[in-house]
């Protein structure tokens, strides 16, 4: 199996803050690579409505994954329980929402986004082509990139998901009820969450539509 040189500089230097008793610190490089992409994805933002008079993000949130969370994946996926196996093998300690108005726009930022020479795309889901059973849609995107600290330059993983507001509606939303019923869920429940996604997806068609009328 070919080793990724990337993975195996970060594998090293969160060994080293393990050894050292400096997890939080081992963390801040996922939020530095974090406010990087947000800095990006913000200035594509302003350009582009600057020359086209339309903005493709309607909104930016992100996160870093708690360490207990970390741990617990970790440990689900039978990975080990150290810092080392999580960074090596997780690409979601990092994550970045991008919510666009259209579809197009979805693909439009991702594909300026990746085209930055320091952006490397590792792997793309594309659950909008081709959607999850449940009804879920998205683009996914797992990007490195690097982050320049004090002593060292890491290159850091970071997981995009870019969607429309119609898109995010309907996942937070499943989200709060799929939470709320657990094990309990209703014989029905799994069908009237995938007619909920279609009829968000229609949404989507008749709004892009519309914007194609005026533009």
């Amino acid at each position: 199996m070919t080793t990724d040189p990337a993975a195996e500089d970060l594998r090293e230097a969160a060994d080293e803050l393990a050894v050292a008793g400096q997890l939080p610190r081992f963390l801040l490089m996922y939020k530095f690579a974090i406010e990087e992409l947000m800095t990006k994805l913000r200035i594509l933002s302003e350009e582009f409505d600057f020359v086209h008079q339309h903005d493709p993000i309607e909104h930016i949130t992100s996160r870093v994954k708690r360490p207990e969370a970390i741990k617990e994946k970790v440990r689900r996926r039978g990975l080990g329980g150290d810092w080392v196996s999580a960074a090596a093998a997780l690409d979601d300690i990092a994550g970045i929402r991008v919510v666009c108005p259209f579809v197009s726009d979805v693909y439009e930022v991702a594909r300026m986004l990746t085209a930055q020479d320091d952006v490397e795309l590792l792997r793309t889901k594309d659950y909008i082509t081709r959607p999850k059973a449940n009804g879920y849609r998205s683009l996914h995107l797992i990007v490195r990139i690097p982050v320049f600290l004090s002593d060292r330059v890491e290159k850091v993983k970071v997981e995009v998901q870019l969607r429309t507001i119609a898109m995010d509606f309907w996942a937070a939303v499943e989200h709060k009820l799929s939470y709320k019923y657990r094990d309990s869920v209703p014989p029905d429940f799994a069908g009237e969450l995938a007619a909920a996604a279609r009829t968000a997806a229609d949404l989507d068609s008749r709004m892009a539509a519309l914007h194609e009328r005026i533009r």
